[in-house]
């Protein structure tokens, strides 16, 4: 299964392109890079469940429930 944050859906790309050289001969194809986002494991405590859940999610996430808080955030990303 492929790795997706559960808040805010962010997964791989395909990346890498073509440098000025190439476009202008339209020859010497680049190669396609796969990104992957900066996705990292993090224990978040839940107070009005009382529990302690395990994600993995994008840095971007893990401060959006910095500033609105984990409950909110997780219920409307439908984890919980």
């Amino acid at each position: 299964m492929a790795k997706v944050c559960p808040v805010n859906q962010k997964g791989s790309k395909m990346g890498g392109g073509y440098s000025n050289r190439t476009r202008a001969t339209q020859f010497n194809p680049t190669g396609s890079v796969r990104k992957y986002p900066n996705l990292q494991k993090k224990r978040i405590y839940v107070p009005e469940l009382k529990k302690t859940i395990t994600l993995i999610l994008s840095t971007k996430a893990i401060k959006t429930i910095n500033k609105r808080g984990a409950h909110s955030v997780l219920k409307k990303a439908g984890v919980i």
